[in-house]
């Protein structure tokens, strides 16, 4: 349990998991034990989960819960800083529990942690708001390492999840509409709340030219109005506001 998860690296190597640096910014969890919450059908697994978490002196679980209803009303009476949760449940799934915590309640971060390694099941996982997704296979060596990092704000994943979010996201990449460079100027002088005529003339075009760009810049982006470009800039760092 000693050796640390290295930081998010250009690409994902076989063999070690990865805790990925998060949004959330501070620790809000410094100086005390983490409060988890267990969710799995199998009461022997819960116990063996259980067990591994309660071993250390830095995590405490507080609570259980056999489904995924069971689970929110848990988290809604204790307010847990970490839900670790399998995908399988009965009442309800844990893909739609975690879309229920993290709309609910959002300061509880949520571990998957499941049997299943097929890419459709991570990345709905991932799109309702899993901070990490571990492989039962891994569970015993890296559960502890896992449940700290994803309270931390950081994102953990066993090897194959985390190599498979990284193609995929490499992916994406390759097939992203890219921005020219003066579809990104006019788009941030935009964003900075530059006028149409302002940015011509700064640009030296006629206004025409302006909305072009524009117009080019919302259709690659698939954004339809001008704030939504605005709020595109300000999250892609075009925009230093």
């Amino acid at each position: 349990m000693g050796r640390s998860s290295s930081r998010v690296p250009a690409r994902a190597e076989p063999g070690s998991s990865r805790a990925y640096p998060g949004p959330e910014g501070r620790d809000r969890t410094r100086g005390r034990r983490l409060r988890v919450v267990l969710a799995d059908d199998h009461p022997v697994v819960r116990a063996g989960l259980r067990h591994i978490l309660d071993s250390g002196d830095t995590i405490e679980v507080v609570a259980e819960a056999e489904d995924g209803r069971t689970l929110l009303r848990r988290v809604q009476a204790l307010s847990p800083d970490v839900v670790v949760m399998d995908v399988s449940m009965p009442e309800l799934n844990g893909i739609e529990a975690t879309r229920a915590i993290r709309r609910q309640f959002p300061t509880t971060r949520v571990l998957v942690l499941s049997v299943h390694g097929a890419e459709a099941v991570v990345l709905d996982a991932v799109a309702a708001g899993a901070a990490g997704y571990l492989l039962k296979e891994t569970a015993t060596e890296e559960l502890q390492r896992a449940v700290s990092a994803v309270a931390r704000g950081e994102g953990y994943f066993s090897p194959g999840v985390a190599g498979l979010l990284v193609n995929r996201l490499n992916e994406r990449a390759r097939q992203r509409p890219l921005l020219s460079a003066r579809e990104r100027e006019v788009v941030q002088l935009i964003s900075e709340g530059e006028r149409l005529g302002q940015i011509a003339a700064k640009l030296f075009v006629s206004i025409a030219t302006v909305k072009s760009h524009r117009a080019n810049a919302m259709r690659k982006l698939s954004i339809r109005t001008t704030a939504d470009l605005i709020r595109y800039a300000i999250r892609g760092g075009l925009s230093p506001l």
